[in-house]
């Protein structure tokens, strides 16, 4: 698998009728967000920055002509009550990073627009109909196909030659099945068997490690997974001391000091994103015969202890 992969961007393909209530003349648009990490985390405040620097250059400055309020939901519980709450504001457009947050929207309004932003199955997780055809109120960007499971296995295999078993740990009740059926179609080209560790919690998790790391050759996978980046120090922590190679999606697990990551660029979604929200703010309304396209995102492999 090469190091730039293609994501999905859902294009333009929406109809009149979910979006009716879109900005209203004369008023400020109002923009609500929501996202997956603390206000004070170094990654979140790049990426909300490069969504609010992007939003001036489409014309839409915060305080002046627009008004950004946000949110920060540092547990998968936060969620839906964080959700209520924007949605009570009578956003013009949101903002959702991840699947949970996205989810929690839907639950909560039919007639807001919803961008979202690093969602892993969009269709299977129940928020588009297709890539060609979102069908409702939410629209926006995925991650990476499934098939990134080969370069995680690979990226393990290189590190530990002896690599037999691999476990994929993440929430049963997000998206674990779509990625551990995706590992399991690579794992044979890598000689490899998929361990299965689902775990929701600090003590799941924690637990899920330990047994699987009383057996040797083992490595780690761990999924874009809003559940493990909320306890990704624990992750890095027991990965380490059971000296346990691990790959991650995402950087922030590597500047915390995981081993290693590959992963889409998130900055880079919270950018096109910014587009999405423009488009929907002047009230763009597509033809329900558009088509999906697909952009080049960089895919960022990023290393700790040692270099790939």
């Amino acid at each position: 698998m090469r190091r730039r992969e293609f994501i999905a961007l859902l294009s333009g393909a929406v109809s009149a009728g979910p979006f009716s209530a879109w900005a209203q003349q004369g008023a400020v648009p109002r923009i609500g967000v929501l996202v997956a990490l603390a206000a004070d985390d170094p990654e979140m405040r790049r990426r909300l920055a490069v969504f609010r620097q992007e939003l001036e250059k489409l014309g839409w400055t915060d305080g002046r002509n627009a008004h950004i309020d946000v949110r920060y939901a540092i547990t998968v519980s936060m969620g839906p009550e964080l959700a209520k709450e924007l949605v009570a504001l009578q956003p013009d457009v949101i903002l959702a990073q991840g699947t949970p947050m996205a989810a929690a929207f839907q639950s909560e309004t039919h007639k807001v627009p919803i961008v979202f932003v690093a969602v892993s199955d969009p269709i299977g997780s129940g928020f588009v109909s297709s890539l060609a055809k979102p069908g409702s109120n939410l629209t926006g960007l995925a991650l990476y196909d499934a098939s990134v499971s080969g370069k995680w296995i690979d990226m393990l295999k290189e590190i530990t030659p002896s690599l037999a078993r691999v476990a994929v740990l993440a929430n049963p009740k997000l998206t674990f099945d779509y990625w551990l059926r995706a590992a399991e179609v690579v794992a044979a080209q890598f000689n490899v068997k998929i361990i299965s560790k689902p775990a929701e919690n600090a003590t799941e998790i924690k637990q899920a490690i330990e047994t699987f790391a009383r057996e040797p050759n083992g490595g780690l996978i761990v999924p874009p997974d809003f559940s493990m980046l909320a306890n990704r120090d624990l992750i890095i922590g027991l990965a380490a001391t059971y000296r346990l190679p691990a790959v991650y999606n995402d950087r922030n697990f590597v500047m915390a000091g995981g081993l290693m990551s590959y992963g889409s660029y998130i900055v880079d979604l919270f950018q096109l994103a910014a587009s999405y929200v423009d488009r929907i703010l002047r009230g763009a309304v597509r033809s329900s015969h558009g088509h999906s396209r697909r952009v080049r995102s960089n895919q960022e492999t990023a290393c700790g202890v040692l270099a790939c």
